[in-house]
């Protein structure tokens, strides 16, 4: 499992409540650029298997922004505090990096970065919620359930078949492995955004 900056909080009996309810509002702040994202590659490679793929992920997306709305209200977060991230560098970093792969990247790049992305954050979701549960903090119902349930093994397929199509293309593979990296290096800063004290 890849640490992330919640789960060394965590460890150190330092996650409270309010971490929480930072990670809603980065959350949310990248859901709405993921949709955005997800649909322009669809035009950029609109065939099979990266549409599926595309269209999978605007599929979760959409489905799991009334569950994290619903997290905000259990958590005590106004609609102000849901819908404005921590205004901080970090907490646009995974946005910036999707947007730009939405953009630029190869149809090989984006189902290796979308693969990385799947597997680091679900994973580290999951791993979270078993870390709340441990550490004694009362995180409401929806927020264990919202980030302890998701799962997505036909959309990892997906993105490896996503991955080889279009290297068999003729994508570059080195470029792929690079384009994967910087996603989960802005994955990084996603939970240290939700980590980071409060500062506006």
């Amino acid at each position: 499992m890849r640490d992330n900056a919640l789960l060394d909080l965590a460890r150190r009996g330092e996650l409270t409540m309010e971490h929480l309810r930072r990670l809603v509002a980065v959350d949310a702040q990248c859901q709405r650029t993921e949709l955005a994202a997800y649909a322009l590659m669809a035009t950029r490679f609109p065939h099979p298997p990266a549409s599926d793929l595309y269209a999978g992920l605007i599929g979760l997306v959409g489905a799991a922004q009334p569950s994290l709305a619903g997290c905000a209200r259990a958590l005590g977060m106004s609609e102000d505090d849901f819908r404005r991230g921590p205004r901080t560098y970090r907490t646009y970093a995974f946005d910036g990096m999707l947007s730009w792969i939405a953009l630029q990247a190869s149809q090989a790049d984006t189902g290796l970065a979308l693969h990385s992305d799947l597997t680091i954050y679900l994973g580290g979701c999951a791993e979270l919620v078993r870390a709340v549960r441990r550490s004694g903090i009362p995180a409401p119902d929806e927020f264990l359930a919202h980030y302890g349930t998701a799962s997505a093994p036909d959309l990892l397929a997906l993105a490896k078949e996503t991955t080889d199509d279009g290297l068999g293309r003729g994508d570059d593979p080195r470029t792929a492995l690079h384009t994967a990296w910087l996603l989960e290096k802005s994955l990084d800063d996603f939970w240290r955004a939700a980590a980071e004290p409060a500062t506006g």
